[in-house]
């Protein structure tokens, strides 16, 4: 009796060793780049020029690098060596003034904001002079509830990450509605439903990119908003985790000029790199308070020549990577 029961608990442990073995298979995939490397670091806690206080956003023109420092209420703007040039903005309401500004995008020679306190989308010309303002509170056709990113297609159309309204808006330059992802309040993990979107990305023939938050994946779209595919953890619906290709809330999203897309992996510390179909690539970054190490990240920027550069928000710093050769 007592030896079939081993060869029973044998045989289940055999059993339990080949569905986590192909388990891991399947959904932790391997790295098919070397990877990146540390190059350097900027930043630290303060109001002073070169400080921040909670950083949220980033975004790369060829030579200058714009923070959105989001307690400070300001856009912070550095060379690509992490030398401080100047800043624009305050806390407030009125143009000009930001409320917690978080992701943010250039196009067209201009600066997005993204403002969660404001419920709206800011642009600014790059040497900080406020332009106009998009939208406003609410959760109506071109309204935002704490928006989160932007991105701008090549003939000005915006499409928005409307956070707590669960959706994604496609509008017009001057903010009239065209049409919108996901269901407004509504959340869910079936493809075209979001949990919280945190900040949206265009690829180069306008694939739209979302980073779905607190479902733990990037979902794709086609340029009219048609669903193309998700990835993140086994089937991508909201299972969260350490491992390869996985995500622990998604904040941030970026993507290169070869088309691949940057995700700031939030809760594992780290910047993952996908190609555009959702192939994982490669990934850096861990917990810690040292050079190369992250505490949160939140958002990243990819320069022309592959750099990426890495707001780390829970060291209040920015870090500057490149690839491995």
């Amino acid at each position: 009796m007592r030896r079939w029961l081993n060869r029973i608990a044998g045989g289940i442990i055999v059993f339990a060793a080949i569905v986590f073995i192909g388990g891991w298979i399947v959904f932790v995939p391997s790295a098919k780049e070397p990877g990146y490397e540390f190059i350097a670091a900027w930043g630290g806690r303060g109001t002073g020029p070169g400080q921040f206080r909670d950083p949220t956003g980033i975004a790369v023109t060829d030579t200058e690098v714009f923070i959105a420092d989001a307690r400070n209420g300001r856009i912070q703007v550095f060379d690509f060596s992490g030398r401080f040039k100047r800043q624009f903005g305050r806390p407030g309401k009125k143009l000009g003034q930001l409320g917690r500004p978080m992701n943010l995008t250039i196009a067209r020679g201009e600066l997005y904001v993204a403002e969660y306190f404001n419920d709206r989308i800011q642009v600014f010309a790059l040497d900080g002079t406020p332009k106009r303002i998009i939208g406003g509170p609410g959760n109506g056709p071109g309204q935002f509830d704490a928006p989160g990113g932007v991105a701008v297609t090549a003939d000005g159309d915006l499409w928005v990450a409307d956070f707590y309204n669960q959706r994604v808006q496609h509008l017009r330059a001057d903010g009239s509605f065209i049409r919108q992802i996901g269901k407004t309040r509504k959340i869910g993990i079936a493809g075209r439903r979001f949990n919280y979107p945190t900040d949206v990305a265009l690829g180069p023939k306008g694939a739209l990119f979302v980073a779905d938050g607190y479902n733990d994946r990037v979902q794709a779209f086609g340029p009219s908003g048609t669903f193309l595919r998700k990835w993140g953890g086994p089937f991508a619906i909201n299972i969260f985790g350490p491992f390869r290709g996985w995500f622990a809330t998604v904040t941030g999203i970026a993507t290169d000029a070869e088309g691949n897309v940057f995700v700031a992996d939030f809760y594992n510390n780290r910047v993952q790199k996908f190609s555009g179909n959702g192939t994982f690539l490669a990934s850096f970054g861990e917990k810690g308070t040292k050079a190369g190490q992250f505490s949160f990240t939140i958002a990243l920027a990819i320069a022309k020549d592959g750099t990426v550069f890495v707001v780390d928000f829970g060291n209040n710093r920015v870090q500057k990577w490149r690839p491995k050769r």
